[in-house]
């Protein structure tokens, strides 16, 4: 029988029956009732990040002592705690943000900041300034003790600080000109606020670090401008020596991964035609990785992590995502465990976090989740065999109520093989109006074997959500994603009207389709609309890049947060060439091409964005008025590259199911 423990919060889900109407948009976009969740190091305590009645996110401490109780760490007014980690047993480590605010950046915006106090909120300590009129900075630090400036962030919590240490290890970004920033490490000592230099050479271009679990540098990557370079040191030795390099634009033969307890190196890199990524360890003799790949993952490339003892950094494991998630442990305990706790929550992902892994008296965390449900926590302590339910990540989701995802590879027009995700809502029996949800980005995954909340809303409203991973997208192998170089609006748009004809052609979608999408979705919506004007109805589009030349070229009138250096080095690679490819860039620019697109569109925009500025939206929408075709227009004031702000969140999701009702709904 699993005993529960209730948090205070209502976050045990009670049985609940079918509603006549859908979920509310809130249900879906709210931020979660609980967000993070992580054992001490001895297992004793838990600590999670979670609102209660409708306060900002504080962070609290269950311990499971003999007489187990509650306490409250860290919660404030004006700020929302994030990122906890355990310093040792007694004290955690927090950053925060203002989840209510709006996400756009903007200069002196308060950055997160770090934070040190105990488990039961005593002594409370500013390490890093968060900046601005902070609540939270001014409440930790009563005694105005020595903080660092903004600009350092945490990099490593090393395994001796379980032991008692008061030291981790932080950066100090400094920018130089041209706007390239190093990266310095410094040890901090979390009760005096002190710093000290690494007794390891830091090299002047340094861009990021790698530790092992005691704290000791093993490797650092370096830039000059467009060129990487990657060094390597080895236990016992002072001197760096070099590993591989590579340029920013096609990145590193294989990429430094982790490092375990003796020192060993973990590293990614491409094998085979499809040039798909494994995991290996790097052979110390060569300089190279291993002959035989330590992980390999058939279709995908690898994506996941080393599953490391939290006392010795010892490996125990892998966590690798397929289309689903899954854990391959190494020890003949842990395997014997994880198949115990899927054989009690079936149909889930469960994720094993645990401490004194496999051992008589282990403590184990464990959330299950799947594509119907985000996700729900439980605590197993082998000492008496005893489960303990915490509750759910969002305590109002019925999973019997949700839809199920689907991955599928299909056949693209030139034969390419093309990953699909198919949303379908519960009870679907006959082919559905749909919506075709492009991911952002381009260069990364768009999805996974899990819960996301806009499919999901979409499918609450009866619609079918068609997700392709168009050539361009990550995680499907190197040839996959160099596929997509310089094909914006061209290759990669076919995938997606591809993705919508299989759709129809398995009897899984009608003839009424919406192409909709955020950020490089936005800009897939837009060439949609003036391609494939045959195959949608409408489209809805935010954040959307709508010029190309813009994008590659940038202005001072649009500024935008692209470097220097990925103007130089890598954009004139994946989307074109200012200048030599210039004819392209406006052929396949959607501000450009206005009059080919007829169907009603939905646009929406932060007022601070600063990865794609609003001037990429209001030339779009002048363009469209001008042939007398004006979208519906929404700019969030205070909103970057995505709605942060609830209200904002709600506002849009309340605007695109009244648009995709109005354009979908008729036959």
């Amino acid at each position: 029988m699993i005993k529960r423990l209730w948090l205070g919060v209502g976050l045990l889900l009670a049985a609940a029956t079918a509603p006549a109407a859908p979920p509310p948009a809130e249900l879906f976009f709210k931020d979660a009732e609980l967000r993070e969740a992580v054992l001490s190091p001895s297992g004793r305590r838990l600590a999670v990040t979670m609102a209660k009645d409708g306060s900002r996110y504080g962070v609290y401490v269950f311990d499971f002592g003999e007489r187990p109780k509650l306490s409250r760490a860290a919660l404030f007014r004006e700020v929302d705690v994030q990122q906890i980690r355990w310093l040792n047993d007694e004290r955690l480590l927090y950053s925060t943000a203002d989840l209510a605010e709006g996400s756009g950046s903007y200069p002196g915006k308060p950055g997160p900041g770090l934070f040190s106090v105990n488990h039961d909120g005593s002594l409370p300590r500013e390490l890093i300034e968060r900046g601005g009129d902070s609540r939270a900075g001014r409440e930790a630090n009563l005694l105005q003790q020595k903080v660092l400036g903004p600009n350092h962030a945490l990099l490593a919590v090393p395994r001796q600080a379980a032991a008692g240490a008061d030291e981790v290890l932080v950066l100090d970004r400094v920018r130089k000109p041209g706007g390239e920033v190093n990266a310095l490490p410094l040890w901090l000592d979390t009760r005096t606020g002190r710093t000290r230099r690494v007794d390891w050479e830091v090299p002047d271009d340094a861009i990021s670090w790698l530790v092992d679990p005691q704290g000791d540098a093993r490797v650092v990557v370096t830039r000059d401008g467009g060129r990487l370079k990657v060094r390597w040191r080895a236990p016992g030795e002072r001197d760096w020596k070099p590993l591989t390099e590579g340029t920013v634009a096609e990145g590193l033969p294989f990429v430094p991964t982790a490092v375990d307890e003796r020192g060993q190196l973990y590293v990614r890199h491409r094998i085979g035609r499809e040039g798909y990524s494994v995991l290996n360890r790097l052979d110390a003799a060569s300089g190279k990785p291993a002959a035989q790949a330590l992980v390999s993952v058939p279709g995908f490339d690898f994506d996941g992590n080393l599953v490391q003892d939290e006392a010795s950094g010892a490996v125990l494991g892998v966590r690798v995502t397929a289309d689903a998630e899954t854990t391959v442990w190494f020890g003949a305990a842990m395997k014997r465990f994880q198949q115990e706790v899927d054989a009690r929550f079936p149909g889930t992902v469960n994720r094993i976090s645990c401490r004194r892994c496999g051992e008589a008296d282990m403590v184990a965390l464990v959330r299950s989740f799947s594509d119907r449900d985000p996700g729900r926590l439980h605590v197993y302590r082998a000492e008496g065999k005893a489960w303990q339910a915490i509750g759910a990540l969002r305590a109002g989701v019925d999973p019997a109520q949700m839809a199920s995802v689907d991955f599928q590879r299909i056949p693209a027009r030139d034969g390419r093989s093309l990953p699909l995700w198919i949303t379908r809502p519960t009870g679907a029996s006959t082919a559905l109006p749909a919506v075709v949800l492009v991911h952002g980005g381009p260069w990364v995954r768009g999805n996974r074997w899990e819960w996301e909340a806009m499919a999901q809303f979409l499918a609450s409203r009866r619609y079918l959500v068609i997700e392709p991973e168009f050539r361009g997208s990550r995680g499907y192998g190197y040839l996959h994603e160099r596929a997509g170089w310089k094909q914006w609006g061209q290759a990669m748009q076919d995938d997606v009207a591809d993705a919508l004809l299989w759709a129809r052609q398995q009897g899984l979608a009608n003839d009424r389709a919406c192409i909709a999408g955020a950020s490089y979705g936005g800009y897939s919506t837009l060439m949609g609309l003036a391609r494939h004007p045959e195959l949608y109805r409408c489209g809805i589009a935010w954040l959307a890049v709508t010029d190309l030349e813009l994008l590659v070229k940038g202005n001072l009138w649009a500024y935008d947060d692209v470097s220097d250096v990925q103007r130089r080095e890598s954009l004139p690679l994946t989307v074109g060439d200012a200048v030599k490819d210039l004819d392209m860039l406006r052929a396949n620019s959607p501000v450009l091409l206005a009059e080919q697109i007829k169907a009603p569109l939905l646009m929406g925009f932060g007022e601070a964005d600063r990865r794609v500025p609003l001037a990429h939206g209001e030339r779009m929408r002048d363009a469209l008025k001008a042939v007398g075709r004006e979208p519906e227009f929404q700019v969030y004031t205070g909103e970057g590259h995505g709605f942060g702000a609830l209200r904002n969140r709600l506002d849009w999701a309340a605007r695109v199911e009244r648009f995709l009702a109005q354009h979908l709904s008729r036959p």
